[in-house]
């Protein structure tokens, strides 16, 4: 019916009661459009019979007007939210392409935005309007370039991602002060995941260094450095380049880090004669390396940190340097030893002494650095999806952060979190299970805090008999607070009536993008969902029962973005009654970025409730949305009651 109908509004003659510039009933087709793009989800013969009229309507409506490109918008949205063919996906994506060469700004400026909800959907054939989105880059208007930026970063792949940089950095070159920054770390990331040598990825960073200057953040300097680490048949050249490129300018403290930690690292190959030829100035001395590294140690610009690490170069040199330097190397090292900054002074007097060590000695303690890991993320063959998708298709699985017992100072009470009903949490039934003290077998074990611990300090702490993998914290008695910013959560549930579709949080997301496939989860219940996030619960159902013990369930959460702004800075804490046990995995993130093609933050969690318990839960999601901090507090009383 609806296809008849959307048929006989494009068939039918003019209408004064109902056209919009020549276009019979636009608000009519729009809604018929919506509807359609909901009732096709997921409906294979519902799209099929879709197919002939978006076309017809795609190809037929006059775009002159504003009112045709709402209507072509939302056929858009249709086609590339249902099972539509793939001609058909390629000619919404031809719209958004023209779209794009439309010469009002706020017309492209939703082109730019629709391709970027859709490019993870059907990537291919956005890639064949790469051109004209990277001539988006230099439009005077801020935002266009904003959305045109995460764009490009979105089309980055093996094949183009020459082309891509190289695009990317002469924007960095002329872009406001405010994109530099984004546009650094997105760039490192990129490189990292798509780099096609190890010197081309050398020579990029290196460009990207000196073209960000100082608004490069630490990240970028870190990478580097790891970078140069893992390379071996690289330190000389790169030892070479970055010290032309340090006696070119001292004012990019970024700049000066990087070249002060090679240099004092590979100091010996940067005077060697075997890399004279890749210096264009001629042979390098040591004095000239002493005399480099002496003027960015005194430079006016140098900022503390900057400073520490020449004085770690110079200390570095005097094992790679001939012992007729180390006169002037000590005097160097001396200079901020009566410095009123306290880490400068220290640092400046300890390395003082050690260079007053013994060389055998010193050989030793300043030997080269081992190599850095990598950090480079796997890159995966893409997978194209048939329908738009939540979430963001580039995200690195973040590690969760162990407590130490030390607290932080912004830490929230307990009362702040369980509300007046504490006092019923706390008295709560206990489990039947033995806390004994922690064993721990490196540094890096994760400690088991009593929630009591995490928010109010004490210097007792308790462990149960069950012992987590590293990064992954376990719970007893009360859940741990995770310190990394993605908290781990405790699922509580009453016998309440609520019953949870599952089929209808579908639209929201695609399962298939999850790392953890959960094949039995019949259940699931939205949590949170408003200012454009939205927490979801997914169940795995019925519980393990242990001896009769408490039965173990396994709960995937899932938090989207749902709004036109990223969520970024996400947190996520939770208080159980004590009787309930949790175990944890990492969160896959802390940022979920908008649009329908990018994937949402998910985390693993086993819950574990005793028999003929009842417990309660209270949630606090923080974030930041838009630049806005919020803190949203949740009571969970009811859990689908095919859970027990």
């Amino acid at each position: 019916m609806l296809v008849r109908t959307l048929k006989n509004l494009i068939m039918t003659g003019y209408s004064p009661d109902h056209d919009v510039n020549k276009i019979s009933d636009p608000f009519l087709q729009v809604k018929i459009l919506r509807l359609m793009r909901v009732l096709g989800h997921g409906d294979k013969v519902a799209s099929e019979s879709m197919n002939d009229i978006l076309a017809q309507v795609a190809t037929n409506t006059e775009t002159s007007k504003n009112v045709g490109h709402a209507i072509l918008y939302e056929i858009v949205l249709t086609i590339m939210g249902i099972e539509s063919d793939p001609g058909l996906r390629v000619l919404a994506v031809n719209i958004l392409g023209r779209f794009l060469l439309n010469p009002d700004k706020d017309i492209r400026y939703v082109a730019l935005n629709t391709l970027l909800r859709v490019v993870h959907a059907d990537c291919k054939p956005v890639q064949r309007h790469r051109t004209t989105i990277l001539d988006c880059l230099k439009d005077p208007d801020i935002s266009i370039q904003r959305r045109a930026v995460d764009l490009c970063f979105a089309l980055i792949n093996n094949t183009n991602v020459r082309t891509m940089v190289k695009e990317l950095l002469l924007f960095l070159e002329r872009c406001d002060a405010e994109f530099k920054g984004d546009v650094c770390s997105n760039l490192v990331l990129a490189t990292e995941k798509y780099a096609p040598s190890k010197r081309w990825h050398v020579d990029t960073m290196m460009s990207l260094l000196t073209t960000a200057g100082n608004y490069a953040r630490d990240d970028v300097v870190s990478s580097l450095v790891a970078l140069i680490s893992q390379t071996p048949d690289l330190h000389s050249y790169a030892t070479v380049h970055l010290y032309n490129a340090l006696r070119g300018t001292l004012t990019q403290q970024p700049l000066v880090q990087v070249a002060s930690w090679v240099i004092g690292e590979y100091g010996d190959l940067l005077v060697s004669s075997s890399i004279d030829a890749e210096n264009s100035t001629g042979p390098i001395s040591e004095t000239d390396v002493i005399d480099l590294l002496r003027q960015a140690l005194t430079h006016h610009m140098s900022t503390i940190q900057t400073k520490q690490m020449v004085l770690n170069a110079l200390a570095k040199l005097t094992t790679r340097f001939s012992p007729a330097q180390l006169p002037r190397l000590n005097e160097l090292i001396r200079f901020y030893s009566t410095n009123t900054q306290l880490e400068l002074q220290q640092r400046s007097v300890e390395y003082d002494k050690l260079c007053a060590q013994a060389a055998s000695v010193r050989v030793g303690l300043l030997d080269y650095m081992p190599v850095m890991p990598s950090r480079a993320p796997v890159v995966e063959p893409e997978e194209s999806t048939n329908q738009i998708r939540l979430g963001d298709a580039d995200y690195e699985t973040k590690l969760v952060e162990q407590s130490n017992g030390a607290l932080p100072a912004q830490s929230l009470t307990i009362l702040d979190l369980l509300g007046p009903e504490s006092d019923d949490l706390v008295n709560g039934t206990k489990a039947d299970t033995t806390t004994t003290k922690p064993e721990s077998n490196s540094a890096d074990s994760s400690h088991l805090l009593d929630l009591l611990d995490v928010f109010a300090p004490t210097n007792t702490v308790e462990q149960s008999k069950s012992v987590a993998p590293p990064g992954l914290p376990m719970l007893s008695d009360w859940t741990n607070l995770s310190s990394n910013g993605a908290t781990g959560l405790a699922h509580s549930q009453s016998l309440g009536e609520n019953a949870f579709d599952f089929a209808t949080e579908l639209s929201g997301f695609d399962l298939s993008t999850q790392s953890q496939n959960v094949t039995n989860s019949t259940a699931s219940m939205t949590v949170y969902d408003a200012d454009g996030l939205r927490v979801v619960f997914h169940f795995d159902t019925p519980p393990l029962q242990t001896d009769g013990q408490a039965g173990l369930i396994t709960v995937r959460s899932v938090a989207t973005a749902t709004g036109p702004h990223a969520i970024k800075g996400f947190e996520f804490q939770a208080a159980v009654p004590k009787s309930c046990q949790l175990q944890l995995l990492p969160p896959s993130s802390d940022t979920v970025n908008p649009g329908l093609g990018a994937a949402p933050i998910t985390q693993l969690l086993k819950w574990r409730v005793p028999p003929k318990v009842v417990p309660r839960m209270r949630v606090r999601l923080q974030y930041t949305c838009n630049g806005v901090s919020k803190t949203e507090q949740v009571q969970l009383d009811q859990f689908p009651i095919v859970l027990w």
